[in-house]
């Protein structure tokens, strides 16, 4: 018989703020009940379980008979409920002040509901950095559990992590546990027979040893090909039974449990990092490359193990370099939160602010501002959730400030801490963001009513596993495999719809293309630029009224040599949903008539259904939103959200070229590559015929019409019993 060794369980279950509530209740009954089922079966057995605040409250509101048991577990000391941030938001993301209340709020719910005693917690995808510590422990959290990987990469071979270590911040202190890859990878994908052999070693070599296996309760059911594995299959009762054969030798226990009967193993300070897989995500994509080439030649050599141990990829932060959606985000998360804690500090107390952090809470959801297996950033229903509760906390706080019920403001400030002005145009219907220093393009347009960003929109990039897609790799396992090692594709032919963008996917984008460009060829990608006026830097300035304001955006550039003026102005009245566009272009050759066009980008408006389309001026339906049009001498345009309870029409003050496609990007998931609609271009374009002075203009009209929605859709209670 080996020696003692504890061996730890540690889950985290979790879906994020705003998936579908048919996602939900698959991963209910394809993870998470079936093992609860199995493992309450086994009475001799425990384990430590995270569910996430965004999970937890759609079982509170759809299966709290779930909850009941695990409180009824928890009761008899067989399970441990580990606590952390209510939304699970990467920590990395938010200020400390969010930090430190996610935590605390969540802990209430959990003593509140399951009467949890919460003292461990997850850390969202293991993101850690220093500072967490002194957070952690002023939230009232002893100990958490991360990779192994973060403590090779300060430096502590693998031999030595046998138990949970001491770290520090500002004299605070929190005790850390290693979370073993080795175990990931085997459980449940190889034979229970394995893991336990596994154990048998560490035990050997270092007796009293505490492995952990702390990783996502989805890979039990959820994931590609697990249910059947881990349920139908048996693995899951032929796991517990292996573990329960060998209790004289492996002490089955929780968290809690170690900590108080094993002294730490010694001191320890972690960098920054998070599982191997997400610092390696985290890189630029020709970096990634790179290193998967590297690694890749490198996986035969003798020493790659111990070199890989070596070698770290980049920190979370960088995916909001990586992915300026995933930045605009964030730093419209950041401006709520300061607003919220302005009016805190300023003496704001009540129901508006308590629901306005509530809301801000939950847009902290990490799932939409990163990429990689995992991550959602590519998912627009999870951007649109971000972005719901956003506005939807600035909402409250316009109510608690005691805004009038009509009203409108200028303003200009560096928005997305870019250390350059954006400016914001806003009303009680509309808030608009643009930055005049790229190609003075509007990024960010709320529609109060619906609560709803028409701009939150993703570019077509290119990603490390494109080359995968273009060597058409489809692998057959026969056995159930890692999430990280299947290729699966979801739709046929994906090679063919890989297309990347020049410029970011959003609105009032100035292009000029040559005289004979086609449809195809500007929704493809192919057409050349032949301006500067894209991203080129606009001048500003702002013009308020009581009841009217307007930005004016000028720039000189050129259009293949030849210089160009183009003076841009945006105009918002109070009380309207109709922004008005005004462009007037100067120095235009008089022999030669240049090919302008102005893009639009909708988001949220998605493809594939009848009550999704476009119809003309006159209301004649023209397809559903995922059509590509080209309609001649128009004057105007509507794309129409049944569901969504929007109708935005485009209208021009002359004849008018149109253009219209969908914006489609091949992304990885964890189910396989698959093709997203992103959103709805809508680019009317001219042949510029100047005037005898060289000049030329149009106007334009954008109205949003929302009142579908507010006709039919009351505001949807949470579904939390207690918001945080």
């Amino acid at each position: 018989m080996p020696p003692r060794i504890r061996f730890v369980l540690a889950l985290h279950n979790h879906q994020p703020v705003g998936n579908f509530d048919f996602v939900f209740q698959q991963a209910f009954e394809d993870s998470y009940r079936p093992f609860l089922d199995v493992f309450r079966r086994f009475e001799t057995l425990k384990s430590s379980v995270h569910v996430s605040g965004s999970l937890v409250e759609w079982l509170a509101a759809r299966q709290p008979q779930y909850l009941d048991q695990i409180a009824e577990l928890v009761n008899h000391g067989r399970l441990e409920i580990l606590g952390g941030a209510f939304y699970e938001p990467i920590l990395a993301m938010i200020p400390q002040r969010d930090r430190v209340g996610q935590i605390r709020s969540y802990t209430r719910w959990l003593q509140n509901r399951l009467g949890a005693t919460v003292r461990g917690m997850w850390v969202s995808e293991r993101v850690w950095e220093p500072s967490y510590t002194r957070d952690l422990a002023d939230a009232g959290i002893e100990y958490t559990v991360l990779d192994d990987f973060h403590f090779k990469c300060a430096g502590l071979p693998e031999e030595r992590l046998t138990g949970h270590f001491i770290t520090e911040d500002e004299g605070r202190l929190l005790s850390v546990f290693p979370g073993s890859e080795r175990l990931r990878y085997l459980i449940p994908f190889a034979d229970p027979q394995q893991t336990i052999d596994y154990l048998a070693q560490l035990a050997e070599a270092h007796p009293e040893t505490i492995a952990v296996c702390g990783d996502d309760g989805e890979k039990f059911g959820t994931w590609p090909g697990t249910h059947k594995h881990v349920y139908q299959d048996g693995w899951l009762e032929r796991f517990f039974d292996a573990l329960v054969r060998n209790q004289d030798w492996i002490q089955v226990t929780t968290l809690a449990e170690a900590f108080d009967n094993v002294p730490p193993a010694g001191k320890i300070y972690l960098p920054d990092c998070s599982y191997r897989e997400m610092t390696e995500w985290a890189l630029p994509t020709a970096t990634l490359t790179a290193y998967e080439q590297v690694a890749h030649e490198m996986q035969d050599h003798p020493q790659w193990s111990t070199i890989r141990n070596f070698i770290r990829g980049g920190t979370w932060r960088n995916f909001r370099i990586k992915y300026p959606e995933a930045n605009e985000m964030y730093c419209r998360m950041m401006a709520v939160s300061r607003r919220l804690q302005e009016m805190l500090e300023g003496g704001a107390v009540g129901e508006l602010p308590d629901r306005a952090r509530s809301e801000l809470y939950r847009a902290q959801c990490n799932c939409a501002y990163w990429h990689g297996t995992f991550g959602g950033l590519y998912l627009p229903h999870l951007r649109n959730a971000v972005y719901q509760h956003l506005i939807a906390a600035e909402g409250l706080l316009e109510k608690a400030a005691g805004r009038p019920e009509v009203w409108v403001e200028a303003a200009a400030d560096d928005y997305n801490f870019d250390g350059r002005q954006e400016v914001r145009l806003a009303n009680d219907r509309l808030s608009v963001l643009l930055a005049p220093c790229r190609g003075g393009q509007i990024y960010e347009l709320d529609v109060r009513a619906i609560e709803h960003n028409l701009l939150a929109t993703l570019a077509r990039r290119p990603e490390a596993y494109h080359a995968k897609v273009l060597a058409g790799r489809q692998h057959n396992h026969d056995a159930v495999a890692s999430i990280h090692e299947m290729v699966t594709f979801k739709q046929p032919d994906l090679d063919q719809r890989l297309q990347y963008d020049d410029h970011a996917r959003k609105s009032l984008i100035d292009l000029f293309y040559d005289a004979d460009a086609t449809c195809e060829a500007v929704a493809s990608g192919a057409a050349p630029q032949r301006g500067d006026f894209a991203d080129g830097m606009y001048e500003t300035r702002l013009r308020r009224n009581p009841d009217r304001i307007q930005v004016q955006l000028a720039r000189n550039g050129s259009v293949g040599g030849v210089p160009v003026r183009i003076t841009k102005g945006l105009t918002l009245e109070a009380g309207s949903s109709t922004l008005h566009v005004a462009y007037l272009l100067e120095n235009l050759p008089p022999e030669q008539r240049l090919h302008f066009a102005v893009e639009f980008n909708f988001a949220g408006l998605p493809a594939g259904a009848d009550d999704r389309y476009f119809s003309d001026l006159g209301g004649n339906r023209l397809g559903q939103l995922g059509t590509r049009l080209e309609l001649n001498d128009a004057q105007g345009l509507h794309l129409t959200d049944e569901w969504l309870g929007i109708d935005a029409a485009l209208k021009t003050s002359r004849p008018t070229h149109f253009w219209a496609f969908p914006v489609e990007t091949v992304s990885l998931s964890e189910s396989g590559f698959e093709l997203v609609h992103q959103s709805v271009a809508v680019l009317p374009h001219w042949h510029v015929a100047p005037d005898k002075d060289g000049r030329w203009s149009v106007t334009m009209q954008l109205a949003i019409d929302t009142s579908r929605a507010e006709r039919v859709h009351q505001p949807e209670e949470s579904l939390a019993a207690a918001a945080p």
